[in-house]
């Protein structure tokens, strides 16, 4: 299936290590919400939202990043879900404040 929108987030857990991984911070409350938000909001859209390895921006985390755009969002928040989607995903209008700043 070819999707319209495809929501990748983070669930990486790195052990043994001092650095901080978006698995250790709800990554997987995140792909939960993100699945649960677009059935809620009947999202007209073909959209898929799942768990990706590690998006090599750790210290950044929780991590989710939105094809085709390839719009990367940092240190995001389960509260941050639905706001993502009304404005991203349904709005096409990114939400800056969680922007990754290059």
């Amino acid at each position: 299936m070819v999707f319209d929108i495809h929501i990748f987030v983070c669930t990486n857990q790195r052990t043994g290590s001092e650095k901080i991984s978006c698995g250790e911070t709800h990554g997987l409350e995140l792909v939960a919400e993100f699945k649960k938000q677009l059935k809620d909001l009947k999202v007209n859209l073909k959209t898929r939202a799942n768990k990706s390895g590690c998006l090599g921006i750790c210290d950044f985390g929780p991590t989710v990043v939105i094809y085709p755009e390839g719009t990367f969002y940092v240190g995001v928040k389960k509260g941050d879900v639905q706001e993502i989607i009304n404005s991203h995903i349904i709005n096409k209008k990114p939400v800056e404040r969680l922007l990754l700043k290059k």
